[in-house]
């Protein structure tokens, strides 16, 4: 009997020390857990590459709408967002993701958080809203019942105009007597320099003065190497420049006090005074303000109380001495990660006399004078600034001292620029010849060129879909 009970007791102790079941159990459902995660990981690495695809095709529409927005219809920028997209027979469209328009987009915005104004648009937007979606099939996730994964993507961008890459722009502006003159052009119906300065005020409105988002650029001090007017941390620097120039420093501030007052000119190559303004970033108070009529600059261009820069002439029109000192400007004035820019606007005939250019044993001689000025801008552009020419009334014949070739006003003011895109021809203007058209920005009125100077001197970009 007592045998039997130690049989039992003895059983009964191997029995709960043999674990060998229970350590299978457990290993399988750890096999089974990492199997899983493996599963999972595998999963949620397909799901995250293709949101990063449907992002990115996402963000290039919104992109590709919004570089159009600012001179396109709503129907246009929306056609470009969708060429652009991700979704199926479009230029971002992916093999392995059907991608699909969620309905309702792309939608253009007038948005109040970016200063460019929503009327500066056909569309009467400034902005425009792109979202995406895709189906991800599962992989080992069928098993925990998941045979398919939703996707959403969106992107919001902000047309040209809205945000300028940082930029040094010189503008040189022809106040030769012929610029008293009034245009008649339905367009502005003021005197031909009148309705120059107002293209210019629109040039200003597009340009930044400081970073987007500052309700303030701060308070503009002056730059003692530059005599500019500018802000803590600029974004686009603007310096003006006239011709003919003046006689000296002491004759530049009748030209942006008020009363202005017309300067003393003198010839050509009597070291004449070209700049009126450096380069300065009072112009606005902030990137969503209206011009600041304090500022120096806006009151040379007509932005003030009183009328700006005069026409004082006197001196007939040779204006390759104004580039040159434009461009030594820009390269004086070169910050880092800028791009220097320089727009002329002019009839484009130079004729001025030997006794206004002061000689013509000297810098700048009294012939090819239109062929010195094409000279100037080509240099200029081969050292990397872009240059804009608009050609304001420009005639058919002129340039009455270049014999070897000949060559007209309007031929001049379309070489002067960079590149076809960059010259434009306000050929409504009084006495501007019909012919003078620019093929590549067929575009008239100075208030219209300005604006779309503005748009090439800024990039559409991404900003927040908070911003909606």
């Amino acid at each position: 009997m007592n045998g039997s009970k130690t049989g039992d007791a003895a059983n009964l102790q191997r029995a709960r020390g043999d674990q060998r079941g229970q350590s299978m159990l457990l290993v399988m459902a750890a096999i089974i857990a990492l199997l899983g995660a493996a599963a999972l990981a595998v999963d949620t690495g397909r799901i995250y590459y293709a949101y990063q695809q449907l992002q990115a095709s996402t963000q290039a529409a919104a992109l590709a709408g919004a570089s159009v927005l600012g001179a396109s219809t709503a129907a246009d920028a929306i056609s470009a967002a969708t060429n652009y997209s991700g979704t199926g027979g479009n230029l971002n469209a992916q093999s392995n993701l059907n991608a699909t328009m969620v309905a309702g987009y792309p939608q253009v915005k007038c948005l109040t958080s970016i200063s460019l104004p929503c009327s500066a648009s056909p569309a009467n937007a400034n902005a425009i809203v792109v979202q995406q979606q895709a189906t991800v099939p599962a992989t080992f996730a069928r098993v925990l019942g998941f045979s398919t994964f939703t996707i959403k993507a969106t992107a919001t961008a902000s047309a040209r105009g809205g945000y300028t890459t940082p930029y040094n722009v010189a503008i040189i502006l022809d106040t030769t007597a012929s610029m008293n003159s009034n245009d008649n052009d339905s367009l502005c119906g003021k005197s031909r320099l009148n309705c120059a300065k107002a293209g210019i005020q629109i040039l200003l409105q597009t340009l930044s003065p400081c970073p987007l988002g500052l309700s303030s650029c701060g308070t503009a001090s002056t730059d003692t190497a530059t005599a500019g007017a500018n802000v803590a941390n600029p974004v686009d620097e603007v310096g003006l420049y006239v011709f003919p120039g003046l006689t000296s420093t002491t004759e530049v501030p009748k030209d942006y006090t008020c009363p202005s007052q017309n300067p003393a000119t003198t010839h050509y190559n009597n070291g004449p005074v070209y700049q009126v303004i450096a380069f300065s970033s009072d112009y606005r108070v902030s990137d969503t303000a209206p011009l600041n009529t304090s500022s120096d600059l806006v009151t040379a261009v007509g932005g003030a109380s009183c009328g700006g820069v005069a026409a004082p002439g006197g001196q007939g029109t040779f204006y390759a001495g104004a580039i040159d000192a434009a461009q030594a400007a820009l390269v004086a004035n070169s910050r880092p990660n800028t791009r220097n820019a320089l727009i002329i606007l002019s009839d484009g005939d130079a004729n001025a006399s030997q006794t206004q250019m002061g000689g013509v044993a000297s810098s700048y001689p009294n012939t090819q004078e239109c062929h010195q000025a094409i000279t100037a801008a080509q240099n200029a552009s081969a050292a990397g600034t872009i240059v804009y020419s608009v050609a304001y009334g420009a005639t058919s014949s002129g340039c009455s001292t270049d014999t070897n070739p000949p060559i007209t006003p309007c031929q001049t003011m379309e070489q002067i620029a960079s590149s076809p895109q960059n010259f434009f021809s306000d050929y409504t203007a009084s006495g501007g010849s019909s012919s003078c058209v620019s093929a590549s920005r067929p575009v008239t009125g100075l208030n219209e060129i300005f604006k779309q100077i503005g748009e090439d001197l800024t990039v559409a970009r991404l900003i927040p879909n908070n911003s909606i």
